[in-house]
């Protein structure tokens, strides 16, 4: 009897595009029990005593500056590392329970530093270092791409290690918090008859008892540029039918940053909203090849 032909493949000795998940890893104790991320690394063979160096992102999940839900994009995240990317993306503390800016911003600096000095197990090429976030992580990411080793930012875990990054990519991240909340809710902060309104809750905890507009300045990356410095590229994504992060948070940043001799490029996304129907396969592609023309 004759049978089809078999299809003959040829094997994958280097792994090329697959990928694994390391999760719960502890990177800080700044909070009790410990801050966790998750890592998405490219495989390799379990005989190898040295990891092949691949560059990294670091990924901040938004949260309203809660808590990260990291599971929402570990799919999306695992073609980063399928493509070759070291990836992480973790939890930093909540504001809503009494932890106030810069608290987000330093745990996410502590994990780039942890990870830093964790690269021969990980095999993580420390000088290609990729910040990326959304919305609250996006602001998170412009602010961590501006403020390298800013010792204002800096805590004592792994402090012998750089928080500095290569490149950011940011999707709707807030820029100028004062410009985005109107003068009302500004003044009417602590007002209890906003209780129920939505995010009151993590803008308290991130203010804590001082000025309210003190903190929403130094809580905004466009007054972190400085075109006497240099700056690392940054990629801006902006949704122009987003009714959290107006597209104009975006604009504004995309035009502060150019203004001062930045590397600096911007996506509107037509008629996106926030988060979902703003993601696609073509703007995963345009990331992706942003971060591979500044780290490799």
């Amino acid at each position: 009897m004759a049978y089809p032909e078999i299809k003959v493949m040829h094997n994958n000795p280097g792994l090329e595009g697959m990928a694994y998940i390391v999760p719960d890893v502890v990177y800080s104790h700044a909070l009790q029990g410990g801050l966790t991320m998750t890592l998405i690394l490219p495989w390799h063979e379990k005989s190898a005593t040295v990891l092949k160096k691949r560059p990294l992102i670091v990924f901040v999940q938004g949260s309203g500056w809660t808590h990260p839900n990291i599971y929402k994009q570990i799919p999306q995240l695992s073609r980063y590392a399928q493509a070759g990317y070291a990836v992480a993306t973790l939890v930093h503390r909540n504001a809503a329970e009494g932890h106030p800016f810069p608290a987000y911003l330093e745990d996410t600096k502590t994990a780039i530093r942890f990870l830093r000095a964790h690269a021969d197990e990980y095999g993580i090429d420390t000088e290609q270092v990729c910040i990326f976030g959304t919305s609250s992580g996006g602001n998170t990411a412009m602010l961590v791409a501006l403020t390298g080793d800013d010792a204002r930012f800096k805590t004592k875990e792994y402090a012998e290690y750089s928080d500095s990054v290569s490149c950011c990519v940011e999707c709707f991240g807030p820029s100028d918090l004062i410009g985005m909340l109107s003068e009302q809710y500004i003044d009417r902060m602590h007002d209890p008859a906003l209780d129920n309104t939505p995010f009151i809750a993590p803008f308290r905890g991130l203010v804590g008892k001082r000025d309210v507009r003190q903190v929403l300045k130094e809580m905004s990356p466009v007054n972190y540029i400085d075109s006497g410095k240099k700056l690392p590229p940054m990629l801006i994504i902006q949704g122009d039918a987003d009714d959290i992060v107006p597209y104009e948070q975006g604009k504004r940043m995309y035009e502060r940053m150019y203004d001062a001799g930045a590397a600096v490029k911007m996506i509107r996304v037509e008629n996106a909203p926030h988060e979902g129907s703003f993601w696609s396969e073509e703007l995963h592609g345009e990331i992706l090849k942003f971060i591979g023309e500044h780290i490799r």
